[in-house]
């Protein structure tokens, strides 16, 4: 009856070769025989022959490790190579004697960074690296044509897409699909993937007018570009952003608000938003007919009079003369108003990206007269609904029904 032999005999086998040992003494060292070594050595997927062991043992060119850009005489520069079985090898036996990443690439002339690259990649899920398996795992990566993933999985594009369709972005949807799918690769796939597939012609996996379904709309990728700033102060009397509590920069305490109007055609309509800073909670202001100061102030003060004293701290306001009544607001919600810096709307981000998101239904260009009040409800209830990465992929929903829930729980 064959002798039970453990993982660590091999991986002490594998270490001795490659520490320089020849194959016959590592066998006789870890107690199995010499044709057992061999065997090992042809199944571990190692190029190299057995042969060119010999009884001084090593791995051919082992030593002297090998300087990066220092060729010999009369030999040419070398092209940049992939890692070699020899060379994981070595790699495992490195982490094995708890050497750093830039030890183990002065032994095989490497950088420290492509050890570090090839052990992220190929560490197994207890942490171990095991020489074999991981050119075993680079063979297969490296094999070509590959395929491209959303092709092959009908079921995770359907997926998408109705996500695409909520509004929802590639990046939040990866992310959604790595903390839903865990270490199942299969069952998720990058932003960068998504992306792909709505851009790169031939990739295809996704409906091909779904790109409308992104913020930008846009059919192809376009370089990054500066954003402008907007209007000028008319408020020389009113509290500034400068002298907002601490605690609404740091979002430390809830009950900080931001908001804005978001215009359609030639300004001729618009819809307030309001955003709630820790909890990303969105409320969005029924302006029909017109969008004044009146009409604002008296929308505003009719949503936000529904919400508890402590979650009215604050509201943060862009510089637009839609809140020249903002005395009124302070008045009638007991809510102190600040005004952000001329040509500053980075100072109200939370309001600034949720506007972003919310062009999904609101469009540019659009008439947002049309949306009545029932309408704004329902798209401010998909967004809420909206897992957010800042939220630990929590919803907006979820944070502002905890906050509700701990003065009833005292």
């Amino acid at each position: 009856m064959p002798r039970y032999v453990s993982y660590e005999q091999r991986e002490e086998f594998f270490g001795l070769l490659c520490l320089g040992m020849s194959l016959q003494a590592a066998a006789v060292a870890v107690g199995v025989s010499v044709t057992a070594g061999r065997s090992w050595w042809r199944s571990s997927g190692l190029v190299t022959p057995v042969m060119s062991i010999g009884s001084v043992g090593g791995l051919p060119g082992s030593a002297p490790p090998r300087v990066p850009g220092v060729h010999g005489p009369g030999e040419r520069p070398r092209r940049r190579r992939a890692l070699t079985s020899e060379d994981r090898a070595v790699i495992a036996v490195g982490l094995l004697c708890e050497c750093s990443c830039a030890q183990i690439g002065a032994m095989i002339g490497r950088d420290k960074s492509v050890i570090s690259r090839e052990v992220d990649r190929n560490r197994g899920p207890d942490g171990s690296y095991w020489a074999p398996v991981a050119h075993r795992a680079a063979h297969e990566r490296r094999r070509r044509p590959k395929g491209f993933k959303l092709l092959s999985n009908p079921a995770l594009c359907r997926r998408i897409e109705a996500w695409m369709d909520d509004g929802w972005s590639p990046g939040l949807i990866a992310a959604v699909l790595r903390a839903d799918a865990g270490s199942n690769m299969m069952e998720r796939v990058s932003h960068e993937t998504i992306y792909q597939a709505l851009y790169v012609q031939a990739r295809g996996g996704l409906r091909a007018d779904l790109h409308r379904q992104l913020s930008l709309k846009r059919r192809q990728r376009k370089p990054r570009g500066s954003s402008d700033g907007r209007g000028t102060s008319l408020y020389r009397e009113a509290f500034t952003i400068r002298q907002r509590p601490a605690e609404a920069a740091d979002r430390a305490v809830p009950g900080h608000w931001e908001g804005d109007l978001v215009t359609g055609t030639a300004n001729g309509s618009a819809v307030g938003t309001l955003v709630e800073r820790s909890t990303r909670f969105t409320i969005l202001l029924h302006l029909p007919g017109r969008h004044d100061a009146e009409a604002v102030a008296e929308a505003m003060i009719r949503e936000m009079s529904k919400l508890p004293e402590h979650l009215r701290r604050s509201l943060t306001w862009d510089r637009g003369p839609e809140l020249a009544r903002y005395r009124q607001v302070q008045l009638e919600l007991a809510m102190p108003v600040y005004f952000c810096d001329p040509h500053s709307p980075w100072q109200r981000g939370t309001n600034e990206n949720t506007n972003r998101l919310l062009r999904h239904w609101l469009e540019k260009g659009s008439d947002l007269s049309v949306h009545t009040a029932e309408d704004l409800d329902r798209i401010a209830a998909t967004l809420n609904a909206r897992p957010r990465p800042t939220l630990d992929l929590q919803t907006p929903a979820q944070a502002l029904a905890a906050l509700l829930a701990k003065p009833a729980a005292a």
